[in-house]
């Protein structure tokens, strides 16, 4: 039971990563982000997200990065539930010009 508790909030908590993560690309496929980066289409972008869950832990974290002619960012994130509660950060930051 405790694993299971521990799995369902490291994924109420990872919820918005991974909405996030899909949201970015399925912006970069269509390469129409004109509200976001003021009609760029992204150059190179990269995410990677994972998942662990086991007997004492359960826990997700993601990281990507775009560049566009006008702009670059970054962003990384986690969230983790173990014996000592739950946990997570994340950090986005970039530039346009």
């Amino acid at each position: 039971m405790r694993a299971l508790t521990r799995t369902v909030a490291a994924l109420s908590l990872a919820a918005p990563v991974l909405l996030g993560c899909a949201g970015l690309a399925a912006a970069h496929e269509g390469g129409d982000m004109d509200a976001a980066h003021e009609g760029s289409s992204p150059e190179a972008h990269f995410v990677e997200v994972q998942f662990i869950a086991n007997e004492t832990t359960a826990g997700i974290a993601g990281s990507g990065s775009f560049v566009t002619p006008n702009s670059v960012e970054h962003f990384s994130g986690f969230a983790v539930a173990d014996d000592e509660g739950v946990s997570g950060s994340a950090t986005d930051s970039g530039a346009s010009w």
